[in-house]
């Protein structure tokens, strides 16, 4: 009786792996690709920053573009622009492994232009 039993649940634990197998596959690249969107992200915070620190000190414009697309992740946008005192450098990047979909990866850094920092400490 015993050999009938064992018999009869072999095709369960086949189908139940032919279930389960494409959805751990599935989740394991979900995991990855987060885990290179998180990537893509801190990248352009720090080419952000780097432009920002660049542009702040008066860098040329090129000089700055420069420094912030080489912190960038490949295929990033990176616009500077200056607002009163402050500079603004802002990096777009698509999303890895998903560049035809709409979802983009913005972050954009201020900072304080430094020959107003010089002029407001003077006048004091």
């Amino acid at each position: 009786m015993r050999g009938r039993e064992r018999g009869g649940d072999g095709g369960f634990v086949t189908a139940e792996t032919a279930v389960v197998l494409p959805v751990l596959v599935l989740f394991a690249m979900g995991l990855m690709w987060g885990l290179l969107a998180v990537s893509a992200q801190i990248r352009c915070v720090d080419a952000a920053r780097t432009g920002a620190r660049a542009a702040a000190r008066q860098d040329p414009v090129d000089a700055v573009l420069r420094s912030a697309r080489e912190v960038a992740p490949r295929g990033a946008r990176v616009t500077v622009t200056r607002e009163g005192d402050q500079v603004r450098v802002v990096v777009v990047a698509d999303p890895p492994l998903l560049h035809g979909l709409s979802l983009r990866i913005r972050e954009q850094a201020v900072a304080l232009a430094e020959e107003t920092t010089g002029a407001a400490g003077a006048g004091s």
